[in-house]
């Protein structure tokens, strides 16, 4: 299997813009979170979570991405089975969502950048200032980080079993354990 090591040097080749990284951080320490909270494999679970986007910046589309991104990740040595947990995480590859890893991958990657958009727009610009009811605010405003589908969270949160406002929690939580990776350590006033 791929160590994490390999892993970030793989994202750190294909992505440029440091938000997507962040981004894939922040969905690699949920996974983590999630994998501890469940007895699973944390190693495998976050790795998962660190490159299940690691191709977007060259396949750009639901078209290609993730599954152009394949033989990639089989050059890397990525086993098969992890390279259709990441395939899950998008609705158009086929790939089912039928392991507790995929609903977890699938019911955390939007939510990220949700909870990242409700820290950047804090005068603190600091996630520990974020709260399960400041994401719950920003979430009913459908204006406010629009291409985070709601729907779509929603029906993925439902799929992993877990009540939307604790799975925002746990993912806060996981998130809170990043900050300075994720860029969300605050600004000084």
């Amino acid at each position: 299997m791929i160590d994490r090591e390999q892993a970030l040097a793989l994202v750190r080749k294909y992505v440029e813009t440091e938000s997507l990284v962040r981004h894939m951080l922040a969905v690699e320490a949920a996974m983590r979170y999630y994998a501890r909270m469940f007895g699973e494999d944390e190693e495998r679970w976050g790795i998962t979570g660190l490159l299940h986007d690691f191709d977007w910046e060259i396949h750009p589309d639901l078209e290609t991405h993730p599954s152009e991104g394949v033989p990639i990740l089989r050059e890397y040595g990525v086993d098969e089975a992890m390279i259709n947990d990441i395939q899950s995480h998008a609705d158009h590859s086929g790939v089912p969502r039928d392991t507790l890893l995929r609903k977890t991958l699938a019911a955390s990657d939007e939510l990220t950048g949700l909870i990242t958009a409700t820290a950047l727009v804090r005068p603190s610009k600091a996630i520990a200032d974020v709260k399960v009811s400041s994401v719950r605010k920003k979430w009913k405003d459908l204006r406010f980080a629009a291409g985070a589908s709601r729907e779509e969270m929603d029906a993925n949160i439902e799929a992993l079993g877990i009540e939307t406002w604790e799975h925002v929690g746990n993912v806060l939580e996981a998130m809170k354990g990043i900050a300075e990776e994720l860029g969300l350590e605050g600004v000084e006033s």
